[in-house]
């Protein structure tokens, strides 16, 4: 894989994550808040998320899907050596090519485990063909690249450095401003009386995502998170929009923990 021209724009984002014991519950997602705290400091966000197990039918169909999108995928889980690992073989298969050796990520698991890479380990060297490594700082081991998608263990500890390996090898020129939320709270509000404002907003703001998070709290209190993410400068001309209408509206309202005086 070569670096993507400064000039292209960033494709949509996706997750895909692997594997029949996080659909069971024997094991609960960590990928998800790891990608996104690796991917909103360099100013991107995610598109979509998808759990899928270990079925090949269902693993190469959505792959195929997902290769024909164009969409830059990260994708955790299922590439190990064991029967139940399919990641690997139903990616090659998506994209009809063969499955083969990659040296260099044979080189790599050789190096890990010496005369013990055979006649096992080093079944996890197998990718679809032309598919560049990525390394592995934990134990060697490599993920692999492919047609815009990146392939990496099912454990957080290890992806988490594959992944930062990946942005800053494949995505550096395509990092921008990190967006960031301005919010608050508005005490007993109910979000049927803020759907004009809301929807003036949006005209107003096309490049900002406003957002309505409604709870209720133990003592039966209801309360909207009403806010706004972008661009820092948007995005605080935004939220003061916010705070004018709801002083306007003499609405109470509580500032969110991390947010400014108003």
């Amino acid at each position: 894989m070569q670096n993507p021209s400064v000039s292209q724009s960033l494709p949509p984002i996706g997750l895909l994550i692997i594997g029949d014991e996080v659909l069971s519950g024997k094991r609960q997602d960590k990928h998800l808040a790891q990608a996104n705290a690796l991917l909103r400091p360099k100013g991107f966000a995610l598109s979509w998320v998808r759990i899928l197990g270990d079925e090949p039918q269902r693993l190469t169909a959505t792959l195929k899907e997902t290769f024909a999108s164009g969409d830059l995928v990260f994708s955790f889980g299922g590439i190990g050596a064991t029967p139940d690992d399919r990641t690997r073989q139903c990616a090659a298969e998506a994209l009809g090519r063969p499955i083969e050796p990659h040296p260099q990520a044979v080189a790599e698991i050789e190096a890990q485990f010496g005369d013990e890479a055979y006649p096992n380990r080093v079944k996890m060297a197998e990718y679809p063909q032309g598919a560049a490594i990525i390394p592995n700082p934990y134990n060697r081991v490599p993920g692999f690249s492919v047609a815009d998608h990146h392939f990496m263990p099912g454990f957080p500890m290890m992806a988490k450095g594959m992944m930062q390996w990946v942005l800053e090898t494949y995505y550096r020129d395509h990092q921008s401003t990190p967006t960031v939320e301005r919010s608050l709270r508005l005490v007993n509000g109910h979000e049927s009386e803020w759907i004009d404002f809301m929807q003036a907003f949006e005209a107003r703001f096309p490049e900002l995502r406003l957002f309505s998070l409604p709870s209720i709290r133990t003592d039966g209190k209801r309360h909207i998170e009403l806010g706004v993410e972008g661009q820092p400068a948007l995005a605080e001309q935004g939220f003061q929009a916010i705070v004018q209408e709801v002083r306007r509206r003499q609405a109470p309202y509580e500032l969110s923990d991390d947010a400014a005086p108003v």
